[in-house]
């Protein structure tokens, strides 16, 4: 059951990321702006053919060979059950938006990126990417804070 619950994490996710691609390619044209919450963010419609900031630009066979040994390394440790329950549910997060990345740069040779936020200057992104970065950076925090050995008690 918790297996299928994470291939559910991860289908949800990279479907809310093609949906989210699919309605940006079909209602803004490339380099089109939408306002959406003004002084917050606004939609754009964008091809990246590097990470994020766009470094690597052009590396689209790199991308999809660590993605391949990423999603290799996550069924690996799922099957034989080297992770613990929360460090699955965290990759399943980051898998799905890898995933979603993976989409594009296997179809197009580039990812649509789309939101532009406003208060900073700052790369434009997708939905793949929020899960993929806020899932990094859960799995940091577990991993520092939360994923501990009890500690022992002194003897006397």
């Amino acid at each position: 059951m918790f297996y299928a619950l994470l291939v559910l994490i991860v289908g949800v996710i990279t479907a809310l990321d093609q949906i989210t691609k699919a309605l940006v390619v079909a209602n803004i044209p490339i380099g089109g702006y939408v306002e959406a919450i003004p002084g917050l963010f606004h939609l754009t419609h964008i091809h990246n053919t590097g990470a994020a900031f766009s470094i690597l630009t052009g590396q689209r066979t790199f991308f999809l060979i660590i993605t391949a040994l990423f999603l290799l390394i996550v069924v690996f440790c799922a099957v034989k059950q080297i992770l613990s329950k929360p460090y699955l549910l965290i990759l399943a997060v980051i898998t799905g938006g890898a995933i979603g990345n993976l989409i594009d740069r296997l179809f197009y040779g580039y990812v649509v990126d789309m939101i532009a936020v406003d208060f900073m200057n700052f790369a434009i992104f997708n939905v793949a990417d929020i899960f993929v970065t806020c899932g990094a950076i859960v799995l940091v925090i577990y991993t520092l804070f939360f994923d501990r050995e009890p500690k022992k008690e002194a003897e006397a």
